[in-house]
């Protein structure tokens, strides 16, 4: 059975990330650093998935070095969102003592079915890297929106976490504000 042409690659300095489909599930590969570099593509990804009609994701983590906490936020609002439908899962395969550790210490084990073992995640052909017709202004407010529903979804997922970034969250939303009321 082939995979779906749905995929992107997303690189930065010291990541990547893969996504395609096979059949009714989506795949992502995290390579290196999940982190508010690649969130942002990953967030459109998994939206568009979601509303064509994809209900079961796996993210697989072999190759991941390390995950921030707006990639972990990023990965929970799709959680989220499937648990508001009623249906599907976020799986979490190859996950790592570290990546648990990551994963179980903001609460998301709750919602997250993790595996440390599981099918490697498909092969995927790259897409170009996003349109550079963006300004940076736009992506960086983007980025910074990202990042702020990512901690949103944090917190959503489990109440304790208010605690953790309530720092984060007062500067995300005062940084996009200043950017709203500097135009």
């Amino acid at each position: 059975m082939g995979f779906g042409l749905v995929s992107f690659q997303r690189v930065t300095v010291d990541s990547s990330i893969q996504v395609g489909v096979k059949g009714p599930t989506v795949w992502v590969k995290v390579e290196g650093k999940g982190s508010f570099l690649n969130s942002g593509n990953l967030k459109e990804f998994s939206r568009e998935m979601l509303h064509r009609g994809y209900r079961e994701f796996v993210v697989d983590l072999a190759d991941c070095a390390m995950m921030d906490s707006t990639f972990m936020g990023t990965m929970a609002s799709v959680a989220l969102r499937l648990k508001e439908l009623g249906r599907g899962h976020l799986h979490i395969v190859h996950c790592g003592n570290r990546s648990l550790q990551l994963l179980s210490g903001l609460g998301l084990d709750q919602i997250f079915d993790i595996h440390s073992d599981g099918t490697s995640a498909p092969e995927c052909e790259a897409l170009e890297q996003a349109s550079k017709s963006q300004t940076l202004d736009s992506r960086k407010r983007e980025q910074t929106e990202t990042m702020l529903q990512a901690h949103e979804a944090l917190c959503e997922a489990a109440p304790e976490n208010i605690f953790r970034f309530k720092d984060v969250l007062d500067f995300l939303r005062q940084d996009l504000h200043h950017e709203t009321s500097s135009k």
